[in-house]
């Protein structure tokens, strides 16, 4: 049998984030909120296309589930 080519994961990544980024400016354009998490914060905000920011909660769990798990035994 004859391997066919593969893309490697590099190039998946780069298309995976490029079609994120195109959905992105879409909906940007559409005035679609889209929905962001900030990481330093762990709260999640509904973004509109004119950049306004609205809270809708917060992260409910922190640290990892072996850690959480080993706090309750």
């Amino acid at each position: 049998m004859k391997r066919e080519e593969y893309i490697s994961d590099d190039a998946v990544v780069k298309r995976a984030n490029a079609a994120v980024k195109i959905e992105l400016e879409k909906k940007k354009a559409l005035d679609i909120p889209i929905v962001v998490y900030d990481r330093q914060t762990q709260t999640i905000y509904h973004e509109s296309s004119d950049g306004t920011r609205v809270e809708i909660g917060t992260r409910m769990r922190k640290g990892r589930y072996s850690e959480r798990i080993a706090k309750k035994a």
